[in-house]
């Protein structure tokens, strides 16, 4: 009898263990991600992250300046994580504005996979870091018109890469999760924190991970304002006893392991 009653509790860990959303007893992950190496996450979004102890991660592309460089370096040593958002940003002109030379219509597959290691090339330059993770310029999978993705799972490059979406993009079914494919809500628009707020309210009640992408914070473009990203970070600051907000490797390498 003793013996039985120990294999059930040991079942009933296990189980408790694999449905678990979050490291100690933390009930959701939050994952806070910028693109495109723009100024205002250096001189807005960094400051405003750090004031409140809490990571993000960047998405750089290799229009970083010389001035720039050194501040990614201390963003990194301050536990940001920078991550791999292409050199140029190819992206299909049909759908935004952009320098013709980086239409992604003229891409190859070769041709993205080679600028994606160059990219891990130039991160390493900065942080020595020996792996990064990858976000799609335009959330686009596709190159030339040819889908991209099975080609970047096989070359190595990277294990783990965020896609778009909107604020239904909550991942609470870790084992179906394409690693090359995590969703996340696109920050588009006049958003006020608590718009921001109500999203990781929706992911706290599911129980699982939400994967914001924002640009412009407080200035450049597809701007969030200074004061709802203040807000959000707020939030997150004083619920950090249930919702764990790291960076996109951190979180990714815990639900792959899930």
């Amino acid at each position: 009898m003793k013996r039985l009653f120990i294999l059930l509790l040991l079942a009933s860990f296990t189980t408790y263990a694999q449905q678990k959303p979050a490291p100690g007893n933390k009930k959701a992950i939050i994952v806070l991600t910028y693109d495109d190496a723009i100024m205002s996450q250096l001189n807005v979004a960094i400051p405003q992250l750090d004031s409140a102890h809490l990571k993000g991660t960047f998405f750089l592309t290799g229009n970083i300046t010389p001035q720039a460089l050194p501040r990614w370096r201390a963003a990194f040593n301050h536990g940001h994580e920078l991550a791999n958002h292409t050199l140029y940003h190819p992206c299909l002109l049909t759908n935004v504005k952009g320098n013709p030379v980086n239409n992604s219509a003229n891409y190859t597959v070769y041709g993205i996979l080679r600028e994606i290691g160059m990219m891990n090339n130039f991160l390493y330059a900065i942080d020595g870091a020996s792996t990064h993770t990858y976000a799609y310029p335009c959330t686009e999978g596709k190159v030339g018109g040819v889908d991209y993705v099975d080609s970047l799972r096989k070359s190595g490059l990277v294990k783990y890469a965020r896609m778009g979406g909107d604020q239904n993009a909550i991942v609470t079914d870790y084992s179906k999760l394409d690693p090359l494919l995590v969703p996340s809500w696109a920050v588009v628009g006049n958003y006020t924190g608590n718009d921001l707020i109500a999203f990781v309210k929706k992911v706290q009640a599911s129980g699982g991970m939400g994967v914001f992408m924002f640009h412009g914070v407080g200035g450049d473009y597809l701007v969030t304002s200074a004061q709802a990203h203040r807000e959000l970070l707020k939030y997150l600051s004083e619920h950090r006893d249930e919702v764990w907000v790291t960076t996109f490797k951190q979180a990714m390498e815990y639900v792959s392991k899930k």
